[in-house]
């Protein structure tokens, strides 16, 4: 494992409309380092946000290829997990740290 920190693991919820549907199922949606493997995200977010952690699932966004005054440039890759919480456990993530 890398020694990084849970900060950096964590950048930044994911607040739409599909992940607010998740919220109903226990599950909570963030932005995570594109380097974070699942156990240093599971150990992350328990430790920030005090809960129990059933499962992670993770999935990479390519970035797209965009034009910029003629220029072709690409936006970069953005990792996201989707971790499920253990029943009776939430996230409050309006709140903030």
């Amino acid at each position: 494992m890398s020694k990084i920190s849970n900060y950096d693991v964590i950048v930044a919820p994911v607040v739409t409309e599909k992940s607010t549907l998740a919220s109903e199922h226990n599950q909570v949606v963030f932005d995570v380092a594109i380097d974070a493997n699942k156990p240093e995200i599971k150990a992350a977010v328990e430790e920030l946000f005090s809960v129990k952690v059933k499962a992670v699932n993770v999935n990479v966004r390519k970035g797209k290829t965009k034009r910029f005054r003629g220029q072709i440039g690409r936006r970069k890759d953005v990792k996201k997990a989707i971790v499920t919480l253990v029943d009776g456990q939430t996230i409050d993530i309006a709140s903030g740290l």
